[in-house]
């Protein structure tokens, strides 16, 4: 694999802009000002500036490269909307767009553009990218000589689709190994740092579902519409597109070479009589194109888009699978939350119940003080003439409490406010 740092200019990418007079673009991509004296500042970056791009060839050997947006929208015939999905100073979901002469895919850290005959991947730092560079070329190199019946742009689209997956599986398995400890130990112990740490976790789990969602979504929204993978299919293309103009070339040679009658009645203009012809038979090739063509794409585009299908399908299985363990995931956390409330609502009605029991001796133990009050009051009566009448005024009316506190409690459970 031949890898270089720096600068590395590719013949087939224009030379950037070298003005730098009034005010006009710099190679860096920024802009001079021509009011010096009005504090403006010197440079100002411009939104297509330069970046860092990796291009992986068909051989497999890969270039450094610094293109700016314009640079790449005429090479690969996008619009600017499509490379804001590779823009990472911009949030976008996980995106598939088969184009003209491109594939646009943004996959988590993994922003490239597949062409039929390279792929520019954006460069970075982050393991995924390493990895795809790394490892698609080295398959390049090793199945150069082998024939494979796997185009290119499928290649690069199945490597890009296998590291996400893997990647977002991967995360999934870490995130299983952090939650499950926890959330059995929040069953065992409710605590507000066990509580703060599963919601914490939680959110993670949220914000990975959404993303493997994502990702699921375009892959199931490629597979149900034939327009859209018939529309990847760029070897194709560009094989027929080569072959119309090889076509056009051939007809034209052809008849270069037949004999021309003129009337000598109705002399002719020689460059309007070879205009003419020129677009007749122009007019003649293009004809017999589209119909070769129809031709050709009704009876390949079926098995292409198959194989299309039959690759995104094997995709789709895995992060399926990766989002069933997300949801499982999701639902053992939803059902230890039921089962925390359930134990605290169980801790609640214990507590109910004690301020009922309570609630009701307070009541019992109120109506014996206030007998012990009237008693205590300083008026004349003839109980007090005999010593023991307060003894059973008091024992009478303790009796009366415990009976009373008895048929409380004894009412509670005829209620099935407490358990029998």
């Amino acid at each position: 694999m031949d890898e270089s740092q720096g600068l590395i200019l590719h013949s087939d990418y224009p030379d950037f802009a070298t003005s730098n007079i009034d005010g006009r673009v710099t190679p860096a991509g920024y802009e001079t000002s021509q009011f010096p004296g009005l504090g403006l500042p010197g440079l100002k970056k411009r939104g297509h500036g330069s970046r860092s791009w990796i291009k992986i060839d068909q051989d497999g050997s890969s270039k450094v490269l610094e293109l700016d947006k314009v640079t790449i929208m005429r090479h690969c015939s996008l619009p600017a909307r499509d490379l804001r999905l590779l823009d990472p100073l911009f949030i976008y979901p996980s995106t598939i767009l088969g184009r003209d002469k491109a594939i646009v895919v943004s996959l988590e850290q993994i922003r490239c553009i597949i062409t039929a005959d390279e792929v520019i991947l954006m460069n970075s730092l982050d393991g995924c990218v390493i990895q795809y560079n790394a490892e698609l070329c080295k398959r390049l190199q090793i199945n150069k000589d082998q024939a494979d019946d796997l185009p290119f742009e499928f290649k690069a689209l199945e490597l890009a689709l296998e590291l996400t997956c893997m990647s977002l599986d991967a995360q999934v398995q870490d995130l299983e190994m952090e939650i499950y400890p926890v959330v059995d130990e929040l069953a065992s112990n409710i605590s507000t740092l066990n509580l703060e740490r599963v919601r914490r976790f939680k959110g993670h789990l949220l914000a990975l579902t959404q993303r493997v969602q994502k990702v699921r979504d375009e892959i199931e929204h490629l597979m149900d519409d034939d327009g859209d993978m018939a529309e990847m299919y760029l070897t194709e293309k560009k094989e027929r597109a080569d072959a119309y103009s090889f076509g056009d070339v051939d007809v034209q040679s052809n008849n270069a070479g037949e004999p021309r009658v003129l009337f000598h009645s109705a002399p002719v203009s020689p460059v309007k009589s070879s205009s003419g012809f020129q677009k007749l038979q122009r007019s003649f090739s293009s004809m017999t194109a589209s119909k070769h063509g129809s031709l050709m794409s009704s009876s390949e585009n079926a098995e292409n888009i198959d194989q299309l299908e039959m690759l995104l399908e094997a995709y789709f299985v895995v992060i399926d699978n990766t989002l069933s363990k997300l949801s499982s995931l999701k639902e053992y956390i939803d059902d230890t939350e039921d089962f925390i409330n359930i134990k605290l609502g169980d801790v609640q009605n214990q507590l109910i119940q004690f301020e009922l029991l309570l609630t009701a001796a307070t009541f019992v133990a109120t109506i014996f003080a206030v007998v012990a009050g009237i008693f205590g009051m300083n008026f004349s009566s003839s109980i007090f003439d005999y010593p023991s009448a307060f003894t059973w005024v008091l024992l009478i009316t303790g009796v009366a409490c415990g009976i009373m506190y008895v048929s409380f409690i004894l009412y509670f459970r005829h209620k099935r406010l407490f358990p029998s």
